[in-house]
């Protein structure tokens, strides 16, 4: 299968590697990464996982170790045929994804990636962010990571040869290749422009994604691609190894063996309370967006000034007891505030 790496040499500059860090293995992920502004490597950082030694042993060994959590769960898979080369994508109308989802047990997932990945044209197979607790219960008994206080969403990603457009995340990210090996791109937030993102509300996996090949990358069509590329950043990756993925930095993952396995970690550092900015980014656009030019501006300030920018002179002004939600968000200030908006907007 060609890769970005093949198809860019001498087109587009190569990206600079992820920075890697050798810290003692400890019991919870080290505060050094959590807090990291950029991606991190963690070379064999659950190397010692058992699902990692049976991967290194064999593909039956890892299909054989993975069954012994089988207990019939059913989940979703997108499955395609080998013309797709592993790209999960839209359809050319983009009346949707590329692929075919559905739902199949477990079980029968991976007898198909265990018999058709290794092919040299292997059809997608591909199980995304499923619940490891419901779809391999125990499975994390055995092979885990730590995060202090922290109660992180586990996921698993299972598949044949795979290329998952970039996208980002809202929640920080530690991703440990079980199996197979990896490849992520990644890009600071700051890149939104340049990687020609495409439908927010349409996406063929939840987030919005690159429209662009990184294979096969159309530069005439995506010209700016080539500035995304001088901050591109590339982690090569092995079944053992761990990369931590800042919160809404862009990532492109491509899945190059056979028998592809990921666990990975989300978590946030403010409370759920608190929602999500992509539900502020579409209500601006409901509201804000198609505004006259001017009265932009005047809402560009206000965000300013009470968003972006705010400190304690903002409110200092007003009696503590009458600030409102002015005042830092709680859980109980952010249901009356949430209350609030359901009211205006059901109007």
């Amino acid at each position: 299968m060609s890769t970005a790496a093949d198809s860019m040499t001498g087109v587009l500059p190569d990206p600079a590697p992820v920075r890697e860090i050798d810290l003692p293995h400890t019991d919870d992920l080290p505060e050094e990464v959590m807090v990291s502004p950029e991606p991190v490597i963690l070379r064999g950082w659950v190397s010692d996982w058992p699902v990692v030694k049976a991967a290194r042993t064999s593909d039956k060994a890892l299909f054989d170790y993975l069954s012994q959590f089988d207990r019939g769960a059913v989940v979703p898979v997108s499955v395609g045929p080998p013309t797709l080369q592993g790209r999960v994508f839209y359809k050319d109308d983009f009346s949707g994804s590329n692929a075919d989802r559905g739902n199949a047990p477990i079980g029968e997932v991976l007898r198909r990636i265990a018999d058709t990945g290794g092919q040299d044209a292997p059809p997608l197979i591909y199980l995304a962010s499923a619940t490891i607790d419901d779809c391999l219960p125990g499975f994390r008994d055995e092979n885990d990571v730590g995060f202090g206080e922290h109660d992180p969403l586990a996921s698993i990603w299972i598949g044949t040869r795979t290329r998952i457009a970039a996208h980002n995340d809202l929640p920080r990210n530690l991703a440990c290749v079980a199996a197979g090996r990896r490849r992520f791109t990644l890009f600071p937030p700051d890149q939104l422009a340049n990687l020609y993102i495409g439908p927010i509300e349409n996406t063929p996996a939840g987030r919005p994604i690159s429209l662009v090949d990184f294979a096969r990358p159309d530069l005439e069509r995506f010209p700016r691609f080539a500035e995304a590329m001088q901050h591109a950043q590339v982690a090569e990756m092995e079944a053992g190894d761990a990369l931590f993925i800042p919160s809404m930095w862009w990532h492109h993952v491509e899945a190059l063996e056979a028998f592809n396995v990921l666990v990975n970690y989300w978590w946030r550092t403010v409370p759920d309370y608190l929602g999500t900015p992509q539900d502020v980014l579409n209500h601006a656009m409901l509201t804000i967006r198609d505004m006259p030019p001017e009265e932009k501006k005047i809402w560009k300030h206000f965000f300013d000034h009470y968003v972006f920018e705010n400190d304690d002179e903002t409110v200092a002004h007003i009696p503590d007891h009458a600030r409102g939600i002015l005042d830092p968000m709680t859980d109980q200030s952010a249901r009356r505030l949430r209350a609030l908006l359901l009211n205006r907007l059901n109007r």
